[in-house]
């Protein structure tokens, strides 16, 4: 089914809510009905607050009326009719809508819900109705044309929430209906399949069950890391370390804290001012860094540079924060605090192909590590841009041709660009098949001059160089959520916080055991004892539930035998080895980062 048959397959299904809504409440009054990724919605006022059991009534009656083969009838009518027509219905907030059309050809409701909404119309003269059987709803269309289209068992009814009309909180609070729709029942089992592995991975419930991080009420949207998450987030820094040094990025610590001034000199006091955090003092204001590039200017532009020293690769890990609204934030997806694998790029125009090129294979080595699967997006010129078109054309052109060459799969969002330069997005796909934005590259001709930025070319003229910002994994916060959803909390044995569980059957084993974890640390592999007096199988349950690698189980066979019995993760018995072989062995999986 192509894109436009399954929008008016969902679309249609939220006209079939509408009205089963109606025939349950008849006092409901009707919000709008969209089609949204995977599915729709539709917002109501109504008398009393849902139920699940509302839902599955609500979902029966869907399919008594699918089964009746309904044509979906437009109407074209006069503004005056249309509200005459609604007004009788005691439709109040459809009567809104139709105001707004008359009045601006269109809604508010577009730019305040969703783009993509099709509960309203852009016909300055006229509106248009859809009938359903008894049910008439102010539509400007995309639908079957006969609800026999509908396959019964492909959608479900999936969950309640609130929401204001038109997204104002001086508004109704209404009750939304979700509805999750697809061609056919494979693929809707397909998808709630996939839901219940996210819930399985969910990473606010991981995280804190493995003692990585967690949130405080005095902190909202500010993880405290704890002792294995801080081991795992080491983990992620010391590889991008060694590998961004292996390739002549220098390392940078900034200030935390800078004037506003630097932000209007950058530009993004215009543009992200009101996201920062923001600390008043008697010298004036300061900004609590919300990104590294200003600074990164400011470092550029501290001494006069040479031709030879670019490109300049500076880069950094400073902590960055900015003040998300409370209703968006995601546990470590949607942080105000975070840290991002940041560098700027300082080149000359005849070197920006190649420093892309570098970065796209820094970008592959990184990403078939963790074994996901990625494509680029490329953000165009948006409407609040700085600097001359001409410059932004050029600059797009020159990415265009980046990707092309790059052979890998890319999509161009149009007007997604920062407000000072395109830019290239890295979109990961994780094992249950989810797209993320992660990791960016883009593209700045404007702040290099903005901060007058100059180095001597080879002719001894003064030039000003071109900046490029990149990220790889992007937020560290938001990449380490999306592995513990990756692979469901069982890291592989590098990012492993604890990498071997040492387990004695019986107490008269402990010693022996505790000079086996000595041994390991000895070898620089992390290693904890569990020398409680419980069964060894509670032990190794436990170890399992803690997603722990490798269980080194020792009895008295194995102490007489100075060995260990190996167990992997997920009861894969490796059977009894002599410590060093063992070490080796873990030693080369750390090392191939397997």
């Amino acid at each position: 089914m192509n894109n436009e048959k399954l929008h008016n397959l969902r679309h249609s299904l939220a006209h079939i809510l509408a009205s089963a809504v109606l025939e349950m409440f008849p006092k409901a009054q009707l919000g709008v009905g969209p089609v949204i990724e995977k599915g729709f919605f539709y917002d109501f006022l109504l008398p009393r607050p849902l139920t699940p059991e509302d839902l599955s009534k609500l979902e029966k009656r869907m399919r008594e009326l699918i089964k009746q083969k309904l044509l979906f009838e437009k109407q074209e009518i006069s503004f005056h009719e249309a509200k005459t027509f609604f007004d009788h219905a005691h439709q109040p907030f459809k009567v809104e809508l139709i105001k707004d059309i008359e009045k601006h050809g269109t809604t508010a409701f577009d730019e305040i819900e969703n783009k993509n909404s099709q509960s309203e119309i852009r016909n300055p003269k006229s509106v248009s109705l859809y009938k359903t059987g008894k049910f008439t709803d102010l539509c400007r269309g995309g639908h079957v044309n006969n609800t026999s289209e509908i396959d019964t068992q492909s959608f479900k009814l999936d969950k309640i929430s609130g929401a204001y009309w038109r997204g104002d909180q001086k508004n109704p609070q209404m009750q939304r209906i979700y509805g999750l729709a697809f061609e056919s029942k494979k693929e809707l089992d397909e998808y709630l399949h996939q839901l219940e592995e996210a819930e399985k991975r969910d990473h606010k419930k991981l995280g804190p069950q493995l003692d990585l991080f967690m949130f405080h009420h005095t902190a909202p949207g500010m993880p405290y890391w704890l002792p294995k998450g801080v081991i795992l987030y080491n983990q992620l820094v010391d590889f991008w370390r060694k590998e961004h040094s292996t390739r002549n990025y220098q390392e940078i610590v900034s200030p935390l804290l800078n004037k506003k001034e630097l932000y209007q000199t950058s530009g993004h006091y215009d543009h992200y001012w009101t996201d920062m955090f923001v600390a008043k003092t008697e010298e004036g204001e300061y900004g609590v860094k919300p990104m590294n590039c200003p600074n990164a200017m400011v470092v550029f532009g501290s001494k006069l540079r040479s031709y030879k020293d670019l490109p300049m690769r500076l880069s950094d890990t400073d902590m960055l924060h900015r003040y998300e609204l409370s209703g968006t934030l995601n546990g470590l997806l949607r942080a105000r605090e975070f840290r991002q694998d940041d560098a700027h790029c300082f080149v000359t125009e005849d070197q920006i192909e190649s420093e892309y090129e570098n970065i796209f294979e820094i970008t592959k080595k990184f990403y078939s590590i963790f074994g996901m699967e990625y494509s680029f997006r490329l953000g165009t010129r948006p409407k609040d841009f700085t600097g001359e078109v001409s410059t932004w054309n050029k600059a797009e052109e020159v990415l265009k041709k980046i990707l092309k060459n790059s052979k890998k799969q890319y999509t161009i969002a149009e007007g997604d660009g920062a407000f000072y330069g395109p830019k290239i997005d890295i979109i990961m796909k994780d094992v249950l098949g989810r797209d993320w934005q992660m990791g960016t590259v883009q593209l700045d001709f404007q702040q290099p001059q903005r901060f007058k930025l100059e180095y001597i070319d080879k002719n001894g003229n003064k030039k000003t160089p071109v900046a490029i910002h990149r990220v790889i994994y992007g937020s560290l916060e938001r990449f380490i959520a999306i592995l513990i959803e990756h692979y469901a909390g069982a890291f592989p044995a590098w990012l492993s916080p604890v990498q071997v569980k040492v387990l004695p059957i019986s107490d008269n084993q402990n010693k022996y055991a505790q000079s086996v974890v000595d041994k390991l640390k000895e070898n620089n592999i992390r290693a904890e004892l569990d020398d409680r007096s419980e069964s060894i199988g509670k032990k190794i349950r436990e170890a399992e539930m803690e997603k722990v690698p490798f269980m080194l189980i020792v009895g008295e066979k194995e102490m007489k035998a100075k060995s260990v019995s190996v167990r992997g993760r997920n009861q894969k018995d490796l059977g009894a080895m002599k410590l060093a072989k063992f070490v080796k062995k873990i030693h080369d999986e750390i090392q191939a980062r397997a």
